[in-house]
């Protein structure tokens, strides 16, 4: 393929990924970079069959997707300063009475939440509770009196 062929797939796969309405979670940026590197060293003068411009355009996008794209994939899609660990650390105060086991709905962060107490001790109302954990929409709590409160998202 000549070296513009390679510089225009580049560029599509490029655009494409900009103006994509799902997610193409940045591979095809590794894809369109390939291919315009492709393109470089065919525009260089090296005289390569076609079939080597393949198998050069196939491993440098592969090694590129698999030692750089997830650390920039990340480093781009970061959480805003202070967001990073999401709910962890902050302290909720119980709306109402709960027993072990008991679950009941409470409003967090403008969200209504489904609270249940896991653990062996009742959990009075007004009780503070710092979130420790987090992970995903899911939440463990310590009380006051260190029992554990889950936070279901609602």
């Amino acid at each position: 393929m000549p070296w513009w062929g390679w510089m225009i797939l580049g560029a599509f796969l490029l655009g494409s990924e900009l103006l994509m309405i799902v997610d193409a979670a940045f591979f095809l940026v590794f894809i369109g970079a390939a291919a315009i590197a492709t393109g470089a060293v065919v525009l260089s003068g090296l005289p390569l069959a076609m079939w080597v411009q393949w198998l050069l355009f196939a491993a440098l996008a592969l090694v590129s997707m698999v030692f750089f794209r997830k650390r920039l994939y990340h480093s781009l899609r970061a959480p805003g300063a202070g967001y990073g660990d999401g709910m962890h650390g902050e302290w909720l105060c119980l709306e109402q009475t709960l027993k072990p086991g008991a679950s009941a709905r409470q409003s967090y962060r403008g969200t209504d939440w489904t609270v249940v107490n896991r653990g062996a001790t009742a959990l009075a109302g007004g009780t503070q509770a710092r979130i420790d954990r987090v992970d995903g929409r899911v939440g463990c709590q310590h009380g006051v009196v260190f029992a554990c409160v889950f936070l279901l998202g609602g």
